[in-house]
């Protein structure tokens, strides 16, 4: 008779549900109707984003031939192509969804075997992403698939235990969660007070200025150009240290002033931008996905970033607030040269955007507040940052039984 608390080898086939999406063709995307989700969507943090992608097919044909392939509340969906084995969880909000071929979701078989929450951790371990990478296959684009997920194996410890190591690696996530809210209510405030002050133009004693041809009386017009400056201050890839932060594109998020994802420069192989804490990073290539942030640490970025300097540390907030803003990226959208393979910005252009800019009292208001709030930021980004490292360190050992869990989690036995 196996022992209750053993831990024991299963294949991955046995004990989990998965599915990969169908490979749908550029011809059946549609403006709206069924959302499909593909990679992209799935970001390094383990969260669903959903603002970076505009691909839907209709209703019709959804029901139609697809509806086999929508995601469900609690479903666990893996990136399966390029970044290979990034690891989202599908809330409610998310829905309705479907896949495309570079995802997989996963469900468990049965609960009284495997948990959810227990598949959620393990595929987020080092024993399925080794595996993953072992078996995919392609050369730039990395690809695993059913076929590979077959030849899979997960130790199991029993559910009681099961139970017990989701909930040390929960309390992470929902920390780490907790401060993605508080961001987003943060950042979501500087956009609102932006808006309140310098579009709506409802600034603090609005009622007794008059306006004249749509500036305020005592404001100036100013181009972009004369509050900032691009900065091309080029690396060669030898001289970074290695562990010199580095931004992609693929690192800015869509309609969030706060860049808290980098990885590092180790593996940077061409010519990058330097940049500094607090400058500004607007994504070029293709503009209208608004990739617009401040920097929370020096770093390197990538030639496809153009980096802001404000002029002096009173006009950061105002420039920040303003060059992230819904009206400015649709007019740098609407300017935007076209690329070899795909539209660019114009930075030429941009800095000629004419801007009204307060008196100065008024401006350092302004700037003090949104400073604030960026300041807060910074700091709840480095708090999961820290939490991160903290969770992902211990993954690995609580899943192989390495390290016990509370009240007493059985070890894996050999």
């Amino acid at each position: 008779m196996k022992s209750a608390t053993a831990w024991t080898k299963r294949r991955l086939v046995d004990v989990a549900f998965y599915q990969e999406g169908p490979g749908l063709l550029s011809r059946q995307w549609t403006s709206d109707g069924m959302k499909v989700i593909n990679g992209t969507n799935i970001v390094e943090d383990g969260c669903l984003d959903l603002s970076n992608t505009d691909k839907y097919i209709s209703p019709e044909e959804f029901e139609r031939k697809y509806s086999h392939f929508a995601v469900s509340e609690g479903d666990i969906v893996v990136s399966s192509s390029g970044t290979l084995g990034k690891v989202a969880r599908v809330r409610a909000e998310h829905l309705p969804l479907m896949m495309n071929t570079s995802v997989i979701r996963f469900h468990t078989l049965d609960a009284s075997v495997l948990l959810d929450d227990y598949l959620y951790a393990w595929l987020r371990s080092p024993a399925f992403q080794a595996q993953a990478r072992t078996l995919a296959v392609g050369g730039v684009q990395q690809n695993f698939g059913p076929s590979h997920l077959k030849l899979m194996q997960v130790f199991l410890p029993p559910p009681p235990v099961q139970e017990r190591v989701a909930s040390v690696l929960s309390t992470y996530d929902v920390l780490i969660e907790n401060n993605r809210r508080r961001m987003k209510l943060l950042e979501d405030s500087a956009r609102l007070l932006y808006e309140e002050w310098f579009v709506r133009l409802r600034f603090p004693g609005h009622e007794r200025v008059r306006i004249k041809s749509g500036v305020p009386e005592g404001w100036d017009r100013k181009a972009l150009g004369d509050l900032c400056a691009e900065v091309r201050e080029t690396v060669a890839p030898e001289s970074v240290e290695p562990d010199t932060p580095y931004i992609g594109l693929e690192h800015i998020p869509r309609r969030s002033i706060s860049l808290t994802e980098w990885s590092e420069a180790e593996a940077v192989t061409s010519t990058k931008h330097k940049f500094l804490r607090g400058d500004i990073l607007f994504g070029k290539i293709r503009p209208y996905f608004h990739k617009v942030g401040i920097a929370f640490t020096d770093g390197v970025a990538s030639s496809d970033a153009i980096v802001i300097r404000p002029n002096s540390g009173d006009l950061r907030s105002f420039v920040l607030t303003a060059v992230s803003s819904d009206g400015f990226v649709a007019e740098v959208s609407q300017s935007m040269r076209e690329g070899s393979k795909m539209p660019r910005a114009d930075c030429k252009q941009m800095m000629q955007h004419i801007l009204a800019v307060p008196p100065e009292g008024l401006l350092v208001s302004f700037s003090e507040t949104v400073a604030a709030i960026t300041d807060q930021l910074r700091t709840l980004c480095f708090q999961n940052r820290k939490l991160r490292a903290a969770r992902d360190l211990l993954l690995p050992r609580l899943m192989s039984g390495e390290t016990p869990c509370p009240k007493g989690a059985a070890r894996r036995t050999r």
